[in-house]
């Protein structure tokens, strides 16, 4: 079992100041594991990452509203997410994970403890995706709630799933930017899909998984930079400004190596550069949200 690194400590202050009700659309809560013991199905283990130390970081990067995605070292227990969203005053909503066993009665649990969307990975590994056939079951199920499907998707089975996305109900929402691989440029053909599906009004992109995507993890005397994803943010906000959110991805699982994890004030900062106009930030991070996750 390998351990990941935690969040960084000390989030900067981003040089913009976010606007009121700004909403992370992707972070995850773990643990604590004596309250909220981590699934033994994982496929790794992190240090615990409470609400408390989350709303540290969010106070001092100027976010005000968030929606916490149900992690993979919880499984299905969704309980450590809803207890972040019930103690979140009305701030927060939750994207859930279910099977194709999770009752009717459960289901609807989970949207009145806040839930909005479940997700799926649908990742090149060997471990850890969601059978079709199962993904198929649970999609035609969340329906009826008007849930998101929010996909975890890389861009061989983007180009893999065409078909069965395109058929989704939707609204779907694509995490990390659907793992675009920066060293393939704009013009790789899973990328241009994304762009295609996103003339749909149905899809949803999510900036968020900056450092997960990026291979050259770039270096300067100002930390990490991660300016090869920015002409994908750049195009996917082109194509649909409307559709488009940010989300932190905090607290950064699955990196095992010290100085690898991001600065949550700079992935902010980001913000200028795949969206200089402030109009448009405004909207990645307020209206859209809103208008997704019906926050009141």
């Amino acid at each position: 079992m390998r351990y990941c690194m935690p969040p960084d400590p000390n989030p900067k202050k981003p040089r913009f100041a976010p606007p009121p009700k700004s909403c992370d659309t992707h972070f995850h809560v773990f643990g604590p594991p004596e309250k909220f013991p981590f699934a033994p199905t994982r496929q790794y283990t992190p240090p615990a990452a409470p609400l408390e130390h989350y709303l540290s970081m969010a106070s001092v990067v100027g976010i005000e509203r968030g929606v916490v995605v149900q992690p993979s070292v919880h499984g299905l227990d969704n309980a450590a997410t809803l207890d972040a969203i019930a103690r979140s005053s009305g701030r927060f909503r939750g994207i859930a994970r279910v099977s194709d066993q999770t009752s009717g009665e459960q289901l609807r649990r989970l949207q009145e403890g806040g839930m909005r969307g479940v997700r799926f990975n649908l990742l090149d590994r060997p471990q850890g995706n969601v059978e079709l056939e199962v993904f198929d079951r649970v999609v035609e199920r969340i329906a009826a709630l008007g849930w998101s499907v929010d996909l975890h998707i890389d861009p061989k089975n983007l180009l893999a799933q065409e078909r069965r996305i395109r058929c989704l109900p939707g609204p779907v929402v694509f995490d990390h930017i659907a793992r675009a691989n920066p060293a393939e440029g704009p013009g790789q053909p899973a990328f241009q899909l994304l762009l295609d599906l996103m003339k749909d009004k149905r899809f949803w992109v999510k900036l968020s998984g900056i450092d997960k995507i990026c291979k050259l993890d770039l270096y300067s005397d100002k930390g990490l930079t991660y300016r090869e994803v920015v002409p994908f943010g750049r195009a996917v906000i082109e194509m649909a400004p409307e559709r488009v959110i940010w989300g932190s991805d905090w607290p950064h699982s699955n990196i095992f190596a010290p100085g690898k994890t991001p600065n949550d004030g700079e992935l902010v900062d980001l913000l200028l550069d795949f969206a200089p106009d402030e109009e448009v930030r405004k909207r990645i991070l307020v209206d859209n949200p809103e208008t997704l996750y019906g926050f009141a």
